[in-house]
């Protein structure tokens, strides 16, 4: 018999990782600015002149290697590349201890 797990939704999360929550929104934004840069047609070097990043660090970022680009960084990246972006803080949906970080992107 095969075993499995089912997933929390947050890979960062079954895998164990402490930051998981942060890992996931950095993921999402990164995702998010790769899908920009790639409708836009341009090469590494273009967006990252555009980003006020380095070559290199896009490139890692775009790759998944986020750990030292902050989370203001990417929302940055994202106004550079001319989108609105907006921080929404209200109660908990639910009764516990502890609010939750999503994004969301508008159509």
């Amino acid at each position: 018999m095969i075993e499995f797990e089912e997933s929390t939704g947050n890979v960062y999360a079954d895998l164990g990782h402490e930051d998981a929550a942060e890992m996931l929104v950095k993921a999402q934004l990164a995702t998010k600015i790769g899908e920009i840069v790639k409708a836009r047609k341009w090469t590494q070097q273009e967006a990252a002149n555009v980003l006020g990043l380095t070559q290199p660090k896009l490139s890692k970022m775009l790759r998944g290697q986020f750990r030292g680009i902050s989370e203001a960084k990417m929302l940055d990246c994202l106004a550079r590349l001319g989108r609105d972006v907006q921080i929404v803080v209200g109660p908990a949906r639910r009764s516990v201890s502890a609010g939750r970080v999503a994004v969301v992107f508008a159509a």
